[in-house]
């Protein structure tokens, strides 16, 4: 078995390359990887479609990335909340694409993708706008959408405890989409808060298996996006 654990979040994020496909894992604040985002920022790379529930808060973490100009197009269910001002400028400039996704549809074509399913059909989106351009069929009387499976060249997400094989547990519902994101991505980098020796994690526990995960960095104090807004950070 291979210890996954790399000596830096430099080190970890360090072949994400220009035009990669990045899903972020985080639904706001929680379980957002903002020292992996931040690491993104500072590798310099760009036209970067990424993948999130949201567009992130204030000037940090995904929002910084976003106004940093290192995102092309955002797939997304939650453009605009209480404290993104960054996304919404940009896009009504024509500086970035949106490709808007129902929640419950964004999850599925994630957890679609990491299953090896291209495609499905659901009724979400029926007669609304976002189901302009895309098949329809009818099955017993009802209509339904085809949607595609979404897969990434890599997934940023956050973990509450880890072993070094990358056995993953997250903290309640900081999980999210991680761990769907984690099955979709070619390579899954991850930050956890705590390492902890092989066999510490009962196996019933065990949310994110192992084999889903390529590196693992520790981050044992990570920083909060609510605090980072709050006290009106801007990085870099």
């Amino acid at each position: 078995m291979i210890d996954k654990r790399m000596e830096t979040i430099v080190e970890a994020v360090a072949d994400i390359r220009d035009g990669a496909t990045v899903m972020i894992g985080g639904f706001g604040e929680a379980g957002s990887p903002i020292e992996l985002v931040h690491a993104l920022i500072d590798l310099g790379v760009g036209n970067l479609t990424v993948v999130n529930n949201n567009t992130g808060s204030g000037e940090v973490g995904l929002a910084a990335l976003i106004r940093n100009g290192q995102v092309s197009k955002m797939i997304c269910s939650y453009p605009r909340t209480a404290n993104s001002t960054v996304f919404p400028e940009l896009y009504r400039a024509g500086r970035i694409e949106l490709e808007l996704v129902p929640q419950g549809t964004l999850a599925e074509r994630i957890r679609a993708g990491g299953a090896g399913i291209p495609a499905f059909y659901t009724a979400t989106s029926v007669d609304t706008i976002l189901e302009e351009g895309k098949e329809k069929r009818i099955f017993d009387g009802r209509t339904y959408v085809l949607e595609h499976g979404l897969v990434a060249d890599f997934a940023l997400v956050k973990a509450s405890r880890a072993d070094r094989y990358g056995n993953l547990v997250y903290n309640k519902t900081a999980r999210n989409f991680a761990p769907v994101m984690c099955t979709a991505a070619n390579t899954t980098i991850v930050q956890v808060e705590k390492m902890v020796p092989a066999g510490d994690i009962d196996p019933e526990c065990v949310i994110t298996p192992g084999i889903f995960v390529d590196r693992l960095v520790e981050v044992p104090k990570p920083m909060l996006e609510s605090t980072l807004v709050n006290e009106g950070v801007s990085y870099p």
